[in-house]
This record gives C-alpha cells, structure tokens and sequence, in this order.
C-alpha cells in the first residue's frame, strides 16, 4: 500500500494587492525551508511580505492538523510549491480633463502555498 503524501496546502484568496507585487515575494522564498523562508521574509522590505508569512504558516499548520500522529518542526518542512494568481479587479474611474476619465484598476490576487515534508537525500546534502 502506497504511503499516503505528506503535504498541505493553504490559499489566500481576494488578497488586495497587486499580483506583480507579490510575485516578487513569493519568488524568494520558492523551494525553501519553511523557517528558513520565514525568516527570510521578516526581513523583506516588501509589505507583501507579511500576507505570504501568514499563507506558509497557514500551510504548515495544515499539514501539522492533517498528519496528528507525526511531528513536525517548521525546519522539517520545505514550500514545494507556491504561486500566485490574478484575482478580480476592481476597475475606478479618475476624472481626468475636458470632461474625460482615466480607468483605475484596483488588482487583487490569490496566493497558493503547498508544503511537504523535507526528502532524506536533500537532507544529506
């Protein structure tokens, strides 16, 4: 019988910020240790930066919930995947002159953390 995967994951959806924005957070800490991306993010000056540390330690605690009989530490745990989607956009208008109006487009987006845990053999190297 097949091991069952240990991994989880967390959305946050309709998150108002700009998804080019938060990309560039998210694409830091890809593939990382998920204390280690923590960590790393406490110190980004990117204010979408708390919005991704509150996905990743949503994501662990859902792996931690779902596997009860195991025990996990955040340094066992890697972000095997993580991205972020386009979500609605929320469209103004900026009164401009000679009776005309500029769209304003409020962005939004979703970000998707998956956590699994952490492989022997990249432990070893």
């Amino acid at each position: 019988m097949d091991t069952p995967v240990l991994e989880a994951r967390a959305v946050q959806k309709h998150l108002r910020r700009a998804p080019r924005k938060v990309r560039l957070v998210a694409d830091a800490v890809r593939g990382e240790q998920v204390d280690k991306a923590i960590k790393r993010l406490e110190f980004t000056k990117k204010a979408s930066a708390e919005d991704v540390i509150k996905v990743i330690k949503s994501a662990a605690a859902n792996l931690r919930d779902k596997f009860q009989e195991e025990r996990f530490d955040n340094e066992d745990l890697v972000i095997k995947e993580i991205y972020v989607d386009e979500g609605v956009t929320l469209k103004r208008i900026q009164p401009a002159p000679m009776g005309r109006a500029h769209r304003i487009n409020k962005r939004s987006c979703h970000i998707t953390v998956k956590v699994a845990k952490r492989d022997q053999e990249s432990v070893n190297e």
